[in-house]
């Protein structure tokens, strides 16, 4: 089983309601990538960067040299041993700064100050484009990673690369699923997985009879409802890697998307608790919520949140809005990407290749860190997806993932100011989930203040 945590660690899995301070940090960096100083790069073009030999490789990787590496996963130490008894001359220091708005706030900042930076830096897929308009990330296309893309699918290179650039190699990940309880949707008279959303909210009626809800739609996790956004179809987000962004949060498919929940909460068939809390934990230990729409991280997650359930869950692909559709979104996934101020680029662009591409490295991540993969050579390794897990009624759930992960849509985009859209979802489409008020309403607030904020940034936003 994987997941992006060793245990339950509610800060560990949902950094999305993002601090303020961070958003604040951000701001004044846009307003100077924006304002027609240093080159975001926007193009995607790669610098004029010569690539190195082979010879000059050899010789980065036997001479002496210290790299500091920001990463927040436990165990990841293990990943590093790996690589300093491949390259002896190399000594990797290992640092946690923090994780979510503390870790990015130190990357930004000590970048700008131009001192203090980490040569590498775990950094999720959606907060990229934060860094790529503010010039702090190192393209390593030059250095040989575009010859990594056959290694991934479409949809996992498209979120580290744009244009011929290349940001950073795709650690894990997190293709949507469904967790649910087998007993009690047997009980409840549902005797297979729900194949489509209207099957769920049908599913959804008879689980509610029971004095159960058959899930949770949290009203404080982005992460969830942009993952099923993705699915879905929509795309609420686009960014040309310069000064031109897209917001669109009343399309018709988010719209359809917002109008099926609401449905659900307004006829009481899901609750809208805060997740990753006490409460919600409790949930899913006494069975209040008959499932957990979730990512591929939420296998091991739910085994160590609620242990006492073990043998009664099962794993389903998401259900899909077209009877007959195979398709899912993401939600979560990190990726080791290497800072511009770094001395040391060949060297840190091979220490961040080993990590998440060298296979060794990427089955310890994925058996012992429990963090779901994105090397093809992985997602097939009997040694990953073999696997049985007796929580899971002995269901062979990484393979059931690793099938998943190649129906993710191809093309999904991000706002390069994750962090303030996270923080303002909080305060009006999460609020309204909360509140169960009017989901579509609060999603042009929502995009209202999207389009306020990147105005205000310099962006030219449609």
């Amino acid at each position: 089983m994987t997941s992006t945590a060793r245990q339950p660690k509610p800060g560990r899995l949902r950094r999305t309601a993002v601090a303020l301070i961070a958003s604040t940090a951000m701001g004044a960096l846009l307003l100077t990538a924006c304002g027609g100083g240093a080159s975001t790069g926007g193009s995607g073009s790669a610098p004029a960067v010569q690539p190195p030999s082979q010879a000059e490789i050899d010789k980065a990787m036997t001479t002496p040299t210290t790299l500091t590496f920001w990463n927040w996963v436990p165990g990841v130490e293990d990943q590093v041993a790996l690589f300093e008894k491949k390259y002896p001359a190399i000594d990797v220091k290992l640092e946690n700064v923090g994780n979510g708005a503390p870790h990015y706030a130190k990357i930004r900042t000590s970048v700008q100050a131009g001192e203090g930076a980490a040569d590498v830096a775990q950094v999720e897929y959606q907060y990229i484009n934060s860094f790529v308009v503010t010039n702090t990330l190192l393209d390593l296309a030059p250095y040989g990673a575009r010859d990594l893309k056959p290694d991934y699918s479409d949809w996992v290179w498209n979120q580290v690369s744009r244009g011929d650039a290349v940001y950073a190699v795709p650690g894990d990940a997190g293709p949507m699923g469904n967790l649910y309880r087998e007993d009690i949707l047997t009980k409840a008279g549902v005797t297979e997985p729900p194949k489509t959303w209207a099957d769920y909210a049908k599913a959804a009626e008879k689980v509610r009879a029971t004095g159960k809800y058959i899930s949770d739609f949290p009203s404080n996790n982005p992460g969830q409802l942009i993952g099923l956004l993705w699915q879905s179809g929509a795309k609420p987000f686009s960014y040309d890697g310069g000064k031109k962004v897209g917001i669109d949060l009343t399309d018709p498919k988010t719209t359809a998307v917002l109008k099926y929940w609401q449905d659900l909460i307004d006829r009481d068939l899901v609750s809208v608790d805060a997740d990753f809390n006490d409460q919600w934990y409790q949930g899913l230990s006494t069975g209040k919520y008959a499932g957990w729409i979730t990512a591929a991280w939420g296998p091991v997650y739910l085994q160590g949140t609620a242990k006492n359930t073990s043998g009664k869950w099962r794993a389903a692909p998401l259900p899909q809005w077209t009877e007959g559709a195979n398709v899912s979104g993401n939600w979560g996934g990190s990726t080791a990407a290497v800072l511009k101020t770094t001395k040391n680029p060949i060297v840190a662009y091979e220490f961040a290749k080993f990590i998440n591409h060298d296979q060794t490295s990427a089955l310890v991540a994925a058996n012992k860190l429990f963090l779901f993969p994105t090397l093809k050579s992985v997602l097939t390794d009997p040694a990953f997806v073999d696997g049985k897990s007796e929580f899971y009624g002995d269901q062979k759930v990484n393979a059931l993932f690793a099938d998943v992960t190649n129906t993710v849509d191809t093309t999904f985009d991000w706002l390069p100011y994750t962090d303030y859209a996270y923080s303002s979802y909080n305060e009006t489409l999460g609020k309204a989930i909360g509140d169960k008020g009017d989901l579509v309403a609060a999603a042009a607030a929502w995009q209202e203040q999207l389009v306020t904020y990147g105005k205000d940034q310099g962006f030219e936003v449609n």
